[in-house]
């Protein structure tokens, strides 16, 4: 049985190549008919029209499929309807599409950075200070006032440490140095207490036992209060001694004080007189340098070198602060994520605050602080009228003005030592 349509059986399919046929060319060289598309074709049979002649090329004449003009899809160009690309060309680039994404992925970064960054900070800071331990405190008046200070705490130090840094090996802590900074509306100030201030020791309410030891008029130096029950007890005696409200409190310590400096890479000051200290290893010339943590701290710790002594020593920590500040906020750190990150860390890891310290806090306490000693607010010693016993004393009618205006958030009149 023939599976051919009818008049294309295999004897009339005329000569083919191979299989005893005699076809000269094999079958895959004929030329393939060009199928032109139109109405559905006819049955096959006696009735199938002539097909289309393969003369000239295998093409007929009066055929044109449009592909022999060297376009695509019958534009010009070589581009696709509507002008889109053509096959083989690479497609205009979308620039505002591209700069869009672009944005979006670098602001979408930032966030998430500035986020991160913000919990890694947080979890830094050693709220160890609880201020609800302090009694009888004077109300708050207008403004934030931080209590700072630099204790003499050898936390973390080997014995090559204190020997380098000429820190001694003295068990527990004492302060080394103290300031009040007034952060308000109407100019920022900073206050240095002299750690041999005399003052009178309040009642207070043990910071570890919670028992209240009653006051019996008894004048110390300063500095006997923080080594006698340690922060709260200094607070106390510093609110009861003045007056002032003191909303949060910092301290660092003299292997954090190094770290800072050292993270930051060092910090220039200019030195008007020389000086050396044998109790500090200072070492001094006078002019234009570049201090080390291991200097800075001999520099901000001398007061055997000078003649006003502590009253001295508490000027040069002012000084030395405001280049401290203004070197960790110049863009060379701030932008520079090897020096940033080194700087905050070093900082953070050293500093021991209240429990209701935020991180925002922090960074106001640390711009008043610069702008005060960029010379944008007041920088001044408690105002002293002598002293007694090796103790300075200081002036009650200048510190009562000094606290009343400080309270109102008004612009500093008095002037200290």
């Amino acid at each position: 049985m023939n599976d051919w349509p009818e008049a294309w059986s295999d004897d009339n399919r005329g000569p083919r190549y191979g299989r005893g046929s005699g076809g000269a060319q094999p079958e895959g060289a004929r030329a393939m008919r060009q199928v032109r598309r139109g109405p559905a074709a006819p049955q096959y049979g006696a009735g199938v029209p002539q097909q289309p002649s393969y003369a000239n090329g295998g093409y007929d004449d009066a055929y044109d499929s449009g592909y022999n003009t060297g376009q695509v899809y019958g534009n010009p160009g070589g581009d696709g309807p509507g002008g889109t690309p053509g096959p083989g060309q690479r497609p205009a680039p979308n620039w505002r599409r591209r700069i869009k994404w672009t944005a979006i992925t670098l602001v979408t970064v930032l966030i998430v950075t500035s986020v991160a960054t913000y919990f890694w900070a947080d979890s830094k800071l050693r709220r160890e200070v609880d201020l609800s331990k302090v009694i009888d405190r004077p109300q708050s008046g207008s403004g934030t006032n931080y209590l700072i200070v630099g204790s003499d705490s050898r936390e973390g130090m080997t014995k090559a440490d204190e020997k380098k840094l000429h820190t001694g090996a003295a068990e527990g802590k004492r302060t080394d140095s103290m300031m009040i900074l007034h952060v308000g509306d109407n100019g920022d100030t900073l206050i240095s207490l002299p750690r041999d201030s005399n003052v009178e020791i309040p009642s207070y309410k043990g910071s570890t036992s919670g028992k209240v030891y009653p006051a019996t008029g008894r004048q110390e130096k300063l500095n006997a209060a923080y080594a006698e029950d340690g922060p709260t007890l200094l607070v106390r005696t510093i609110e009861y001694n003045t007056g002032l409200h003191i909303d949060h409190y910092v301290e660092i310590g003299f292997q954090g004080f190094a770290n800072i400096v050292d993270a930051v890479g060092g910090v220039q000051i200019n030195i008007d007189k020389g000086f050396k200290d044998k109790w500090s290893g200072a070492d001094f010339q006078a002019g234009e340098q570049t201090l080390n943590g291991q200097q800075a701290l001999a520099f901000v710790r001398t007061r055997h070198a000078f003649a006003a002594s502590d009253l001295q020593r508490t000027k040069n920590q002012q000084k030395f602060l405001a280049a401290l500040a203004h070197e960790v906020a110049t863009p060379s750190t701030v932008l520079n994520p090897f020096k940033f990150y080194p700087t905050m860390g070093a900082g953070l890891d050293s500093l021991i605050v209240d429990k209701d310290m935020s991180l925002w806090s922090l960074a106001s306490m640390f711009w008043a602080m610069k702008g005060v000693n960029g010379g944008d607010g007041t920088s001044m010693n408690m105002p002293i009228s002598g002293s007694t016993g090796g103790n300075l004393v200081w002036d009650k009618a200048k510190v009562k003005t000094l606290v009343n205006e400080l309270n109102n958030d008004q612009k500093i009149t008095v002037t200290g030592s």
